[in-house]
């Protein structure tokens, strides 16, 4: 069954959430494609993911960087997969059709709390992905920015 876990930004920014999050998912061994809103965004999260801590590194790329099957991360704002990514990061209100999302052993929804528009964007999401009786999980931001799962 086709599992995702939906990820509600409250006290964190994106920019500090997503490295975090992608850190612990490249752990895992699978190959990540992380899917944005637009072109600006995947220069921006490229920068981002090479100078977010001094001390961490985590292997990704984008199709300027070249080498794109061999990018345990790749950044995208398209639907093409030339790593073959197991884990698909969905951000900025990108999104994935229900047939696309089958060749995913595991999505993950990210989206700002505080602003409307993902906010909507969310729950019609959860929605789409409940009509197809995938497995959802939903993580909310405690006080101190810790990650809970919020039983619905």
């Amino acid at each position: 069954m086709l599992r995702i876990d939906f990820y509600h930004l409250q006290k964190n920014t994106l920019d500090e959430a997503l490295p975090k999050l992608l850190a612990k998912a490249y752990e895992t061994g699978e190959f990540i494609k992380l899917k944005v809103g637009g072109e600006l965004r995947v220069d921006y999260l490229n920068t981002l993911l090479w100078t977010f801590d001094e001390e961490a590194f985590l292997p990704h790329g984008t199709k300027k960087d070249g080498f794109s099957e061999m990018q345990p991360i790749f950044i995208s704002a398209d639907d093409k997969l030339p790593n073959e990514a197991a884990l698909l990061f969905l951000v900025d209100g990108a999104n994935v059709d229900f047939e696309n999302a089958g060749n995913f052993k595991r999505i993950f929804y990210i989206f700002d709390g505080n602003n409307e528009n993902e906010l909507q964007k969310a729950r019609k999401v959860w929605k789409d992905f409940s009509l197809n009786e995938a497995e959802k999980h939903y993580w909310q931001q405690n006080n101190l920015g810790k990650w809970e799962e919020k039983k619905l």
